[in-house]
Order: C-alpha cells, then sequence, then structure tokens
C-alpha cells in the first residue's frame, strides 16, 4: 500500500478509500486472531480441557495466567521489536505466531509444552494490541478516528462472541479438532489481514507543533483510569458465568446466555463508542463511559433480576471493548501531531492495563476465596475501580473549575 491515499473528512479517491477500508479489516483481522481467539476462546476450553484430563483443574487455570504474562511481555517487546524490523513485519509474525498457537495447542505434551504455547499466544497478542491499531489510525483522519477505531477493536469482541457460540459447536467434534478449528480460522484471518497494512509516512501527521505542546499530567492519569478500568472488568469476565450459574443456582447452561450476551455487548460496542467520540470528543465519551460502567458493574451486587444482569452483562461487555478505541483515540486529543509519542503512550497505557487486569484478576480470586464466595462484594469494588477512574479524570482534567470550560475535551 505504497502511495496510500487516506480519506479526509470531505472524502478522496475511489483508491483511497478502499485502501482505507483494506487496512482496517487489517487491525480488525489483528485485534480477533491476537485477543478475541488467543484469549478469550481459551474461557469456553477450559471446561473441556478438564473433563478430556488433559490437565487438572488447577493446573489448567495456571495455563490461563501464562496468556495474561505473555500479554503482559508482548506489550512491553511490540514497539522494540518494529523498531528492530519492520511494523508490517512484526504485525505478521505475530499473527502467524498466534495462529500457530492453536494447531499446537491441540497436542497435550504437558504442562511446559502447553504453558510455553499459551504464553506465546498471548506475547502476540500483547504486541499485536500495541502495534496493530495505532499503524492504522496515524493515517486516518481526525473526525473520522472514533468509527474507525469502533471497528478496528470489533475483533476482539468477535472473539469474546465466538468463544459463546462457534466453540462449543466445535467441541461437538472433539476437543483436538476445536483447537484445529480455532487454527484454520486464524489462519483464514491473517491471509485476509497479510496485505492490507499500510506502508510509508502517514497522512495526517505533521511536525510537532510548539503550540501544542503534550499534556502530562491528563497523560499520566489516562494510564491511571485505563488501568483502573481493567481492574474493573475483572469480576464480570472471571466471575460472571459462575455467579449465575452458581451464585444464584441457575445453572451452567444459563450463565453461559448471559456469556454470550456480553459478547454480544462486546462487538456493539466498540462501534458505538467510537461513533459517539467523534461527535462529542473522546474526553467527554470517556467520562461518559467511566459512569454507565460504574453503574453497570455494581448492578449484580444489588439487582439480581433478569433484566438487570441482562443490562449488566450488555453494558459492561459493550465497554470492554468500546473503552479501547476512546483511550487510545483520547491520546491522539492530548498529544495532537506527535505521532511517535501517541504510540509509545498507547504502549504505555496497555502495560498499564495488563499489569492491573493479572493483578486484580489474583488479588479477587484470593479475596473470593477468603470471603467463603461473596460475589456481590467483587462487584462492588469493581464498581469502585470505575468510580476512581471518572474522579481522576476530572480532576485531571479539571472540569467544573472556573476558567477551564475549553479543556473538557
Amino acid at each position: 500500500m505504497a502511495g496510500t491515499t487516506i480519506l479526509d473528512r470531505g472524502g478522496n479517491s475511489h483508491e483511497g478509500s478502499l485502501n482505507l477500508w483494506r487496512a482496517i479489516l487489517s487491525a480488525f483481522c489483528a485485534s480477533l486472531i491476537g485477543i478475541g481467539l488467543a484469549r478469550f476462546a481459551y474461557t469456553p476450553l477450559l471446561p473441556a480441557i478438564v473433563d478430556a484430563r488433559w490437565f487438572e483443574a488447577s493446573t489448567a487455570a495456571y495455563l490461563g495466567a501464562a496468556n495474561l504474562a505473555g500479554y503482559l511481555a508482548g506489550a512491553l517487546m511490540g514497539r522494540p521489536m518494529a523498531g528492530r524490523f519492520s511494523t508490517v513485519a512484526t504485525l505478521r509474525a505475530m499473527m502467524a505466531l498466534a495462529t500457530l498457537t492453536f494447531f499446537a495447542c491441540s497436542y497435550p505434551f504437558g504442562f511446559a509444552w502447553f504453558f510455553a504455547w499459551r504464553f506465546a499466544a498471548g506475547l502476540a497478542g500483547g504486541v499485536l494490541m500495541v502495534l496493530a491499531a495505532p499503524t492504522v489510525l496515524t493515517h486516518i483522519a481526525p473526525a473520522r478516528r472514533g468509527l474507525a477505531g469502533g471497528a478496528i477493536f470489533m475483533g476482539i469482541g468477535a472473539g469474546i462472541a465466538a468463544s459463546g457460540t462457534l466453540v462449543p459447536l466445535l467441541l461437538q467434534q472433539g476437543l483436538r479438532q476445536a483447537w484445529l478449528g480455532l487454527g484454520a480460522l486464524s489462519l483464514l484471518l491473517m491471509a485476509a489481514a497479510w496485505s492490507g497494512w499500510p506502508r510509508g509516512e502517514n497522512a495526517t501527521a505533521r511536525p510537532a507543533a510548539s503550540g501544542h505542546a503534550p499534556r502530562t499530567a491528563s497523560l499520566r492519569a489516562l494510564y491511571a483510569e485505563y488501568a483502573l478500568n481493567a481492574a474493573g472488568w475483572v469480576p464480570h469476565m472471571i466471575f460472571l458465568v459462575d455467579f449465575v450459574a452458581r451464585g444464584l443456582g441457575e445453572g451452567v447452561e444459563v450463565g453461559a446466555l448471559y456469556w454470550i450476551i456480553f459478547g454480544i455487548g462486546a462487538t456493539i460496542g466498540p462501534l458505538l463508542a467510537g461513533h459517539l467520540a467523534d461527535r462529542i470528543g473522546f474526553g467527554a465519551a470517556l467520562r461518559m463511559a467511566f459512569l454507565l460502567e460504574a453503574v453497570a458493574v455494581a448492578l449484580p451486587a444489588g439487582m439480581a433480576g433478569q433484566a438487570w444482569l441482562i443490562g449488566s452483562s450488555l453494558i459492561v461487555g459493550a465497554f470492554v471493548t468500546g473503552t479501547v478505541p476512546l483511550i487510545i483515540g483520547r491520546i491522539h486529543e492530548l498529544l495532537p501531531h506527535h505521532p511517535a509519542q501517541q504510540k509509545r503512550a498507547w504502549s504505555l497505557a496497555t502495560v498499564w492495563f495488563a499489569l492491573f487486569q493479572a493483578g486484580a484478576a489474583y488479588a479477587l480470586s484470593f479475596l473470593f476465596a477468603q470471603s467463603g464466595g461473596n460475589y456481590r462484594l467483587l462487584f462492588v469494588i469493581g464498581a469502585a475501580a470505575m468510580i476512581l477512574a471518572l474522579a481522576i479524570d476530572l480532576v485531571a482534567n479539571g472540569i467544573g473549575r472556573p476558567g477551564n470550560e475549553g479543556r473538557q475535551g
């Protein structure tokens, strides 16, 4: 795609429009492979792995943690790898690695083998998360970045939805066949993404202007907000199905239905959030997201009715993926015309996200065990994390202070 022409606000050539959508499709496929499938497909596979006696339940849980550890390593290594080789080469290599892990995991050659490949899947996902979206979004006019980012991160939601629908169908053929089927799907997605990545200088970046100094305090606050979001999502991402199945006594099948609802929200969330951000600005959209998330995460703690739980699952699922384009878009707002700093800031945000998500997963699991299975306490803590994220954003950006109205974007 050398010489790519990316559409601006008023539109441009047909070739530019085609290249734009090819680039977005490539990033969508990368997020679907690296996060949507490589991470979230493991959730419905876990009971089958235990039932097939590939591993004991406690051992299989550690294999899930290997993916989170690999994700953190990938978030740290993504930019150095792109600098040493090239961004496009790194993206292709990581899609190939993630695809290979599915085929490798179809053979239970022992704990070390499986741990290494689950770690590799996480590493590939971390690198793809750090590199894929910024590689495309810096070529897109600011007025369209919200919607474009939403389309890219729909891949994560599509993977969550697939984990609740496609994986059970594949498991009917057998556990090994399920892994092979996921590998085949990933291979097709990699082929679709292979040649669509943009090359050359981005079309919208301009030299850094002295009148657009980075807002360091707001940027650091954004890292904290994204990290707190990662912690606040953990009760739903790990405990929602178990809460419905065992805590409410509804059974595994009903619990799985709420995971599908969660996946539907995660699929549509990025597009809705991105469209909203294009209209009201990423900062305002992010604050609205924090408020809605706080309410939705808290609902299971006090409202156990079906309608409330459906709404909670749908809204939290939508923002698990919808917040991602809002964060990266907010970074672009805080660092206008600084493309290199934008990529570095997104990498740091992803690292903090990975740290807090892994830490919260272990901490809340420990608290759950020590509290005798108190699900509601977990949802209260998750909501508190969202409220704290909102408070940090309001303070850091001076919302409500006289003379700061112009800084609220």
